[in-house]
């Protein structure tokens, strides 16, 4: 619903008599509606990426951190299992 043009006079009266009188408050007010807007945007992405095809979508970076995670850790645990094998092979001859 709109604004009638005395009630947005009205608003801009007091937005300017707030600057005025407490500018620290007004400022904490315009970051507070920044974040609050960054905040509903990205909610809006989120909802528009999760309505996507699932073919479409990426995964998510935590998906990826701990995908690769898992990688580091099957590798380092084979790389292990390989050199203690052949240390074992070494020690007792056949």
């Amino acid at each position: 619903m709109a604004w009638s043009q005395d009630e947005e006079r009205m608003l801009l009266q007091i937005e300017r008599h707030l600057i005025d009188e407490d500018p620290r408050l007004a400022a904490r007010l315009d970051s507070f509606n920044e974040r609050a807007r960054r905040r509903e945007d990205g909610r809006r992405r989120r909802e528009a990426r999760d309505q996507e095809p699932p073919s479409r979508r990426r995964p998510r970076r935590s998906t990826i951190i701990i995908m690769i995670s898992w990688l580091v850790i099957a590798t380092l645990i084979a790389t292990l299992l390989v050199l203690v094998l052949r240390h074992e092979a070494a020690a007792f001859p056949l």
